[in-house]
């Protein structure tokens, strides 16, 4: 069968010695998606079943680590059926869904943190007006918001993809995105590339600006109080911070990857087109499972009451 005859199919040739190392590569893909799923469900259920834990800083880390589930939802099923297929083809609607499910969830997480931030803001700089300024319907107005504006744009994104004439039908990558996409076009994609850096400015330079002017006013706030107040407040600062700072690096490594794809190495170029789809999803549950000591204390209690359970039941 000629999968490029009508356009409606493109082929992801961005694989490396895919006939050699095909079942290796499915384990730990595989294994990779299934920790990214274990550690997010566990701290998600923990949150959601503890009633002292239904705060706005927990409600918003149960956010995060959904939207790190959704992200990795987008990649890996896709990914683990091509590596265990002969031909690595893809229906073109299906890659522009693909790719407009990943950059959301990838403009949702810089729209998330810095919605954390401005709580930890609140929190430690304003903490007289906080039961104020962040309510319950504060909370879910600002998360629906994280996911809402970044769909809406990058839904736009899409259908102006969708509107292109392609003349190529291979992409060099492992998985679908729109830069990737417009590139394959013989038209004028002048629209998409300044819609594309719209995008990039107002999703990416916002929310990073907000993050570091929201921890300026918590580092000189604590500056001016006692020790006991600065561990409290670098303790549950500190985990979001790193997160932030992670996502950030993976992110940046990404934007250059696609951008100077044909002067990098591929399995360099390959490595780094998944790493904010590997690092975050997998790190974000363990650094605030590790570092938040309720959450903590309740997987900890969780995994006491189940051998509790199991010692009973042999017994």
């Amino acid at each position: 069968m000629d999968y490029f005859n009508n356009g409606s199919y493109l082929s992801l040739e961005g694989h490396v010695e895919l006939e050699t190392y095909r079942y290796f590569y499915f384990i730990i893909t595989l294994i990779i998606y299934g920790l990214i799923i274990c550690f997010n469900s566990v701290v998600i259920f923990v949150i959601f079943t503890n009633k002292c834990l239904h705060e706005p800083m927990y409600i918003f880390i149960t956010a995060l680590l959904f939207n790190a589930l959704f992200g990795a939802t987008a990649l890996y099923p896709r990914l683990l059926s091509d590596l265990l297929s002969k031909k690595q083809v893809v229906y073109y609607q299906v890659c522009l869904f693909q790719a407009f499910c990943i950059y959301t969830y990838a403009v949702s997480e810089f729209t998330l943190l810095s919605v954390m931030a401005y709580d930890r803001y609140v929190s430690i700089c304003k903490p007289l007006q906080y039961s104020t300024l962040i309510k319950m319907s504060t909370v879910q107005k600002l998360i629906f918001l994280s996911w809402f504006l970044p769909s809406f744009e990058l839904g736009v994104g899409a259908i102006l993809t969708s509107q292109l004439h392609l003349c190529e039908y291979i992409l060099n990558r492992i998985y679908c995105d729109n830069f990737s996409i417009v590139k394959l076009s013989c038209g004028n994609t002048s629209v998409n590339n300044l819609y594309g850096l719209f995008i990039l400015i107002i999703a990416i330079f916002p929310p990073v600006i907000f993050i570091i002017f929201s921890y300026i006013q918590i580092l000189a706030v604590c500056l001016r109080n006692s020790k006991d107040f600065r561990r409290k407040a670098l303790q549950t600062c500190f985990p979001h911070l790193f997160i932030f700072i992670i996502f950030s690096v993976n992110a940046c490594f990404e934007v250059i990857n696609t951008r100077l794809e044909s002067h990098i190495p591929h399995i360099v170029s390959v490595v780094m087109s998944v790493e904010y789809l590997i690092v975050p999803p997998l790190f974000n549950p363990i650094i605030y499972g590790l570092k938040m000591q309720e959450i903590l204390k309740r997987i900890k209690m969780l995994i006491f009451q189940r051998k509790r359970k199991v010692f009973i039941f042999r017994s």
